[in-house]
């Protein structure tokens, strides 16, 4: 019968103190793999990889996937000051470098910052040169690094562990990937740890597994540590349309009326001005009426798929520019409201309105 992990290591240290009392150099029983982790164990280092910081999450700052910069900062982006207090103004920087296709972006960062390392550990920088210099301890763009971001603890987590010269022993608990991370990083190897069993890890696509012990939860890492994208390139244009879908489309869609083109690309032609003075309205019917100076069309819209894979088919009879199976890149919500719609590299329509 298994014993649980808790007393697995109350009765592991009442043998270690029992034969310490006897003979300084007796063999110790010790407790099953399944039921402890030490510094050296495999499942160890697998928790770390875990747990560390994920570094990526800001790379359209820094274009490093081993740190993060702490916020609030400030950046200049294209000539445009911005204040960066929460992760979501990650997209303002963005929609500034998305305003157009033909220029190049730069981004200044005002000094000083501070960084979190993979570690945790922060260090505070006081020029590019500096960052650049940080920059070279990171395996670069997409290149396979030790961060396992598809899978995530659920805490809180609890636990005992035991000091085999000491004879200590203490319970543990853990809120955030840093408490734990920070505790196997300063693991000694005479240190025995054992965790309330079942614990449980959240994938990529949301789905919970629970894991019964350390043998199970090496299995369930190992399995989907490199089941997913995990983002670490710099291109932060592919990835836009994550959490859209084709109801919140439709919804800013057919709630604002007039929308008007301000970007046209057709087979690698800039046609901004094609449509100036056109007003587009779409309706929730899939009806889509277009007015100018007096005229009207009126054509068809639909949205399918979801994420970075909707559809939007636009058919009005006489305004060929518009007409395509476009893919939705983008629904910018900054100042103006603007849909970008992409097919390949050398083809974009994009819509604005500044309905609220």
């Amino acid at each position: 019968m298994k014993i649980n992990s808790f007393y697995t290591v109350i009765l592991f240290f009442s043998l270690l103190v029992l034969a310490g009392c006897r003979k300084e150099n007796m063999e110790f029983i010790e407790a099953p793999e399944e039921e402890t982790l030490t510094k050296s164990s495999t499942i160890t280092n697998l928790m770390k990889n875990v747990t560390s910081n994920d570094g990526s999450k800001d790379n359209i700052l820094d274009s490093a996937n081993c740190f993060n910069i702490n916020l609030p900062i400030e950046v200049t982006a294209n000539g445009t000051k911005i204040n960066v207090t929460a992760k979501e103004d990650y997209k303002i920087v963005e929609y500034i470098f998305d305003e157009s296709d033909d220029d190049i972006d730069e981004l200044n960062i005002t000094y000083p910052i501070t960084l979190t390392l993979s570690d945790f550990t922060e260090v505070t920088i006081s020029t590019p040169n500096e960052l650049a210099s940080y920059k070279t301890t990171c395996k670069g763009e997409n290149v396979k690094d030790d961060d396992i971001e598809c899978l995530d603890f659920n805490y809180p987590i609890t636990g005992s562990i035991a000091n085999t010269i000491s004879g200590n022993l203490d319970n543990i608990s853990f809120s955030t990937d840093e408490e734990l991370f920070q505790f196997l990083e300063n693991l000694n190897n005479t240190d025995l740890v054992a965790l309330n069993f079942p614990i449980s890890v959240t994938l990529f696509d949301n789905t919970q597994i629970n894991i019964f012990n350390f043998i199970d939860l090496a299995r369930v890492i190992s399995m989907y540590k490199d089941s997913c994208d995990e983002d670490d390139d710099f291109n932060y244009n592919d990835d836009d349309c994550d959490d859209c879908n084709v109801t919140e489309l439709a919804d800013i869609l057919t709630t604002c009326n007039s929308w008007t083109v301000d970007k046209l690309k057709r087979y690698g032609n800039d046609l901004d001005d094609v449509y100036d003075g056109y007003t587009f309205n779409f309706y929730s019917n899939g009806n889509l009426g277009v007015y100018w100076g007096g005229t009207s069309a009126y054509g068809t819209w639909v949205a399918s798929g979801e994420g970075n894979n909707i559809t939007v088919t636009i058919n009005v009879p006489g305004l060929d520019y518009c007409n395509a199976d476009w893919r939705l890149h983008e629904i910018a919500e900054y100042t103006e409201n603007k849909i970008d719609l992409r097919v390949g590299y050398n083809n974009r329509l994009r819509y604005n309105n500044v309905c609220e």
